[in-house]
């Protein structure tokens, strides 16, 4: 399981015209699904990415977590992280979950971290999106489990 983060000011996600998520300071998730992914691995991801340390302190140094830093997420389903990418000119996408099983996790992360009291914004699943934010800093992390 993959989760590309962006530490953002403000991100947003519209279908057909339409905003269905966004949030000010937060975090943008794109998330990945592969194969092997788990309820545990699920969990452990939705862990680390609200633990992790990217948000500045008093000191201006990146030691507040998303959480501390009173901010939100904004997760967008992202298959095409598992995509393997080292041979040729066409990504493939077989270690990518079966569509159900990735809706499934996607669902379970996002509920994950919601109970541990972040609020979550989602895109919709499988749908064709456009997805816009502003990357605060840059700062962008590849987090896998």
């Amino acid at each position: 399981m993959i989760a590309l983060i962006q530490r953002v000011s403000d991100a947003r996600v519209t279908v057909s015209g339409e905003t269905i998520g966004q949030i000010g300071t937060g975090l943008l998730v794109l998330l990945g699904i592969e194969k092997e992914d788990n309820e545990s691995k699920c969990k452990r991801l939705a862990q680390k990415v609200l633990a992790y340390r990217l948000f500045a302190d008093g000191d201006d140094k990146m030691n507040l977590n998303v959480q501390q830093a009173e901010g939100s997420l904004l997760v967008i389903s992202q298959f095409t992280l598992a995509a393997q990418t080292n041979k040729g000119n066409r990504p493939s996408f077989s270690k990518g979950a079966h569509p159900i099983e990735a809706k499934r996790l996607y669902d379970l992360f996002n509920q994950n971290c919601a109970e541990m009291g972040i609020k979550v914004e989602t895109g919709e699943f499988a749908a064709d999106m456009q997805v816009s934010s502003t990357n605060n800093g840059p700062v962008t992390f590849w987090l896998q489990v």
